[in-house]
């Protein structure tokens, strides 16, 4: 079932329905099964893998709860005649004991996921080395890839590592957690949520809230808007671009950067907007993903408004505990001992970066093309990093320019345009040929062809061009309006309005969404990874 169709929209639509007509303690079981109904459709031999994660996690977070509970009581009973050196030991070898259950749930939560995703990937290198020696190769298996499984595999394991932290209690009915895991507007692509801020919220009674629900409306309708008019015509040049880049060089990959970027944002945060703004018509706020990353003034700053969830989530649970963990603390020991305190309090801080984003990269896909694309993102975060002492010079030597309205402009493009250039290795996927494609960009630059006729040879006519332009502005302006409270709010409190709006909304969509022989609009982007 895809999240374009009618059939979803049906469904969605009966969900709703049946939600606020069941016994609000029995709504939550609504969402279980049309959650599952949803994984159905889209395959039903997917079902085991969610239900092996399911179980995997409900399995160990009930063990590590019960060893925690046991020490706690442990420690309460006996509090008078352990003295606190005793208190702590044992605490420490109870945390041991309880690591070890979180490290095997890990390994089967993220082991599946590796075998499912990465071993094409790693096959293949293998193959590429035996082919060195003249070795047989190693047959590559064709393997499924289920719907959403880095989604719901982060998300579950994050929770694992919540309950061994002590974070949040383990849920101890099975089905709950089971809801947790399989929520279907979040299922695709996210946003990756904690089971402290979501699992009350599936769980508990919610009455019908008519702005909640206008609200979720309204954005629903904004996600479709910016996937099928804006993402979708933006694609289709993306696709021709890319699949002739022996003559689509030069001015024509600056052209792919931009068409990309278009492509990806429409695509992507229009699809949060579903998610988000369905789950808002239910009563239910999921985390937001994305906070205006293209108005950014640096590549730090970006990552802080792009995909927050996934950032904070490698934040929280790779950054953090590697830059503190004991093997970090000996090496930045022996480095600040070795290499001096200037140089050697960095390296255990940089390598926790480079591992985060090589890991960040994975994530993103099985292939060389993102392994580059995040180290590339570090490379530019840490040099930045380095060069901060001279931009505090430059901003304090020329005060006025730094704080002009222009200069703020400048960065927020510089940084736009450095990112879409990373992320064209997304686009064209092999790593030489892309960077071939940017060096012709400075060898043969010429503006000139897109104006004779260049602009369309690549499936796109004017008409085309007009409502990606005019999607874009319509973007920004929205952007710019919701600056201080959401367009969507302001018209929730405005039924009239708003019904005027949604209509002309979705008669843009029918008339100027991409549809047509061999299009599908259920391949969002980041369903791909």
């Amino acid at each position: 079932m895809q999240f374009t169709s009618v059939s979803f929209l049906l469904f969605a639509a009966v969900t709703v329905g049946l939600y606020f007509s069941v016994p609000r303690k029995r709504q939550w079981w609504v969402l279980l099964a049309a959650s599952y109904l949803f994984y159905f459709c889209a395959g039903a031999e997917y079902l085991i893998f969610i239900l092996y994660t399911t179980c995997v996690t409900y399995l160990t977070a009930r063990l590590m709860q019960k060893r925690a509970d046991a020490e706690d009581a442990f420690v309460a009973a006996n509090r008078d005649t352990m003295e606190k050196s005793e208190r702590k030991a044992y605490r420490a070898k109870e945390k041991k004991k309880r690591l070890h259950i979180l490290a095997l749930g890990l390994l089967l939560g993220f082991g599946m996921l590796a075998v499912l995703k990465y071993t094409a990937f790693v096959l293949t290198g293998v193959n590429s080395f035996l082919s060195l020696f003249g070795t047989a190769r190693v047959t590559i298996p064709s393997l499924l890839l289920p719907l959403g499984i880095s989604f719901y595999t982060f998300q579950s394991m994050g929770y694992l590592i919540d309950v061994y932290r002590k974070s949040v209690r383990a849920e101890g009915d099975f089905f709950k957690l089971a809801l947790f895991v399989s929520f279907f507007p979040q299922l695709i692509q996210g946003p990756i949520s904690r089971f402290s801020s979501l699992g009350n919220q599936l769980f508990e009674p919610h009455a019908f809230d008519g702005f909640s629900f206008r609200a979720g409306l309204c954005r629903v309708v904004w996600g479709f808007f910016k996937k099928l008019v804006v993402a979708d015509t933006a694609m289709i040049a993306v696709k021709e671009l890319t699949s002739n880049t022996a003559e689509f060089t030069g001015v024509y990959v600056f052209l792919l950067i931009l068409l990309y970027s278009v492509q990806i944002y429409g695509d992507f945060t229009g699809g949060i907007d579903i998610t988000i703004g369905l789950s808002e018509m239910l009563g239910i706020k999921l985390a937001e993903n994305f906070d205006r990353p293209f108005s950014s003034k640096s590549t730090k700053e970006y990552w802080r408004r792009w995909h927050m969830t996934m950032g904070t989530w490698f934040t929280d649970y790779i950054f953090y505990p590697l830059s503190v963990s004991n093997s970090m603390q000996k090496l930045s020991k022996w480095s600040r001992a070795k290499l001096g305190d200037k140089v050697g309090k960095r390296i255990p801080v940089y390598l926790a970066t480079i591992v985060t984003w090589f890991l960040t990269g994975l994530w993103h896909g099985a292939g060389l093309n993102f392994i580059v694309w995040g180290l590339l993102n570090c490379l530019v975060i840490l040099v930045s990093q380095e060069l901060q002492p001279l931009y505090t010079g430059f901003h304090q030597k020329f005060p006025r320019l730094t704080a002009s309205k222009p200069w703020g402009v400048w960065q927020a493009v510089r940084t736009f345009l450095l990112m879409g250039l990373i992320r064209s290795l997304d686009c064209y996927r092999d790593v030489p040929l892309t960077f071939r494609l940017w060096g012709t960009m400075f060898t043969d630059f010429q503006w000139g062809t897109l104006f004779c006729g260049g602009l369309l040879s690549f499936g796109l006519d004017v008409a085309d061009w007009c409502v990606i332009l005019g999607g874009v502005l319509v973007i920004f302006l929205v952007s710019r309006l919701g600056k201080t409270e959401p367009v969507r709010e302001k018209l929730a409190k405005r039924p009239v309005l708003m019904c005027l709006c949604l209509c002309a909304l979705t008669v843009v969509i029918l008339l100027f969404g991409a549809y047509g022989i061999g299009y599908d609009a259920s391949q969002f982007i980041y369903n791909q990874f």
